[in-house]
């Protein structure tokens, strides 16, 4: 199940989250993560954590859809699968990093090497509102 969090749907309707000039990144996660439509912030997601990313680059919203290029998270910790992704407005602080979707479906183990995402081609890119 994949999905754009609740609270981030209500932030991104008030106007309190901008896609394209917000700082988005990326964090892997194990299975120990539970999804839940009431997390708001990426407190809730840090002790699944593996690796955050960098910045996400070329951020576009067009009808709805949004998008940004490809990244690559460099040495990811070795002895971990990692079985999703949470799309995060990065603040500075985990207590205020906003969740904005998740992604789950996948299995890839970590050996310390790096992990590219590739995001959707199709119609939905990273996500579709």
């Amino acid at each position: 199940m994949s999905a754009i969090y609740p609270l981030a749907k209500e932030s991104l309707l008030n106007a309190q989250i901008n896609l394209v000039s917000g700082t988005f990144k990326v964090a892997l996660l194990t299975a120990a993560y539970t999804y839940s439509a009431l997390h708001q912030y990426r407190s809730s997601i840090t002790a699944a954590t593996i690796a955050t990313s960098g910045a996400l680059a070329s951020k576009t919203v067009t009808n709805g859809v949004f998008d940004a290029a490809d990244i690559t998270l460099v040495a990811v910790p070795g002895g971990f699968t990692v079985a999703a992704l949470a799309v995060y407005l990065d603040t500075g602080s985990a207590a205020t990093d906003n969740l904005i979707c998740y992604i789950n479906g996948l299995s890839l183990p970590t050996n310390g090497g790096n992990i590219p995402i590739a995001w959707d081609n199709g119609a939905n890119k990273i996500f579709a509102l």
